[in-house]
C-alpha cells in the first residue's frame, strides 16, 4: 500500500508520493485527512478494507498493529481511521469520505449505535459492513467481532470484590454510555456488586431494565456513588475524577471502564496523594495502568485483545470480498473473551503486548 503526504506551501501545493515501507507500513489518517482509496501496486491487487474506530486513543495503536500483519497476510489494502472527535457526526464524515474514496468494506465500532441504525444500514447496502469492539445488533451488520461486554464487567466487578471484599463506596468512570459497549460493561459491573444473577440476554430482552445513571445504587455491602462519564476526552475524566475524590472523601475504590479512564484516575490519586489508599481497578491495556498493577497501586484491570479485532476484522472482509460467505459464522458473533491481568501475570502479558507493537 502506497502512502501519501501532503505538504502545503504558501504559493503552491505539492503533492509527494512517499514509498511504501519495507514491512508494509499500515497508513492510518487520524484526523480530518481525505482518504485516499484503493491503492496498486503494480500487481493487480485493487481490494481496500477500511478499520474505523470511535476515537483516537492508544488501546486503538494495538489494533492497528493488528491491520497491518492482517494487510500483509492476506494482500490487502488497509485504511485505519479514528476520529479526531469521539462523535457520530465525525465517525459519519470519516465514512463517507472512504466511501468516496472507492473503499470496498468497512469494520466499524458505532459510537452511537441506537441512532446510527439507519445510517449504518445505509452503509451495509452498499458494502460488506461489520462491527467490532461495540456492536448494532439492530443494525444490518455482517457480524460483530469482540468479546461479550457484560461478562467483561462481572469480571471486573469480580476485581472490585477482591479490592474491597468488606464491601465499600465506588465510583465508575466511562466515556460515554450511548454504546453497546459502555452500557453492558457498566450493568455488568453493577451487577456482580449488588449480587444478580444475570447475563446478556436479560438486557437485551427485558425493557427499562438498566440501572439508573444518576443518583447512588446500594446493596447489602457495595453502594456505587455513581457513573460519571466524559464524552472521550481524557482531560476532562481527569478533571471529574479529581472532582470525585473531593465530593466524595470517604471513596473507598474508582473504576475506570474505557482505557484512558484508569490512567486519569491515577493522574488524579496520585495529585490528592491517595494512591493505594482508594483502591483503583481499571479496564484495558494502558502502561500507566500496567505499571501500576507492577507497583500495587492498581489491582488489576480487564483487558480485550485490540490485535485480534484489527485482525479478524481484515481477514473476514477480505474474505467475503473474494465471495467467501462462510467466513460469516451462523451465531453473527466472533467471541474474543476478556482476561484479568494482575500482578500475578502482568509481567508475561506486557511483554507479550509490546511484541505485538514491534516495540
Amino acid at each position: 500500500m502506497k502512502r501519501f503526504c501532503f505538504l502545503t506551501m504558501l504559493l503552491a501545493t505539492a503533492f509527494i508520493g512517499c514509498n511504501k515501507s519495507s514491512d508494509s507500513e499500515l497508513r492510518v489518517i487520524q484526523d480530518s485527512g481525505t482518504a485516499t482509496g484503493t491503492q496498486s501496486d503494480g500487481s493487480g491487487k485493487t481490494q481496500s478494507v477500511a478499520f474505523v474506530t470511535n476515537q483516537i486513543a492508544d488501546f486503538w495503536k494495538i489494533s492497528e498493529a493488528g491491520c497491518n500483519d492482517a494487510e500483509k497476510d492476506f494482500d490487502v489494502d488497509v485504511e485505519v481511521r479514528m476520529p479526531s472527535q469521539a462523535t457520530a457526526v465525525e465517525q459519519k464524515r470519516i465514512v463517507e469520505d472512504l466511501l468516496t474514496a472507492g473503499v470496498k468494506a468497512i469494520a466499524i465500532s458505532p459510537i452511537d449505535a441506537d441512532n446510527q441504525v439507519d445510517w449504518l444500514n445505509s452503509i451495509a447496502a452498499k458494502v460488506p459492513l461489520i462491527t467490532h469492539d461495540s456492536d448494532a445488533p439492530a443494525a444490518d451488520r455482517l457480524m460483530y467481532i469482540g468479546m461479550d461486554n457484560y461478562a467483561a464487567g462481572r469480571a471486573c466487578g469480580e476485581l472490585i470484590k477482591q479490592a474491597l471484599p468488606d464491601g465499600g463506596k465506588v465510583m465508575l468512570f466511562i466515556g460515554r454510555l450511548e454504546q453497546d459497549n459502555s452500557k453492558f460493561r457498566r450493568q455488568g459491573v453493577i451487577d456482580v456488586l449488588l449480587g444478580r444473577d444475570r447475563d446478556m440476554d436479560y438486557y437485551r430482552t427485558q425493557t427499562n431494565s438498566w440501572d439508573p445513571v444518576d443518583g447512588e445504587i446500594s446493596g447489602d455491602k457495595y453502594t456505587i456513588l455513581g457513573t460519571i462519564t466524559d464524552q472521550g476526552k481524557p482531560e476532562v475524566a481527569q478533571a471529574k475524577a479529581e472532582d470525585s475524590l473531593n465530593t466524595y472523601p470517604d471513596i473507598n475504590a474508582m473504576v475506570g471502564l474505557f482505557e484512558y479512564n484508569p490512567p486519569a484516575c491515577h493522574k488524579a490519586l496520585e495529585k490528592a496523594d491517595k494512591l493505594g489508599k482508594v483502591k483503583l481497578i481499571g479496564f484495558d491495556e494502558n502502561d500507566i495502568t500496567l505499571q501500576a498493577i507492577k507497583d500495587g497501586t492498581c489491582t488489576g484491570t480487564i483487558v480485550q485483545n485490540p490485535y485480534a479485532y484489527g485482525y479478524e476484522s481484515v481477514r473476514v472482509l477480505t474474505a467475503l470480498l473474494n465471495g467467501d460467505q462462510g467466513a460469516i459464522p451462523e451465531s453473527k458473533y466472533l467471541d474474543i473473551p476478556p482476561r484479568a491481568i494482575t500482578k500475578e501475570n502482568v509481567d508475561e502479558f506486557w511483554a507479550d503486548l509490546k511484541a505485538k507493537k514491534g516495540l
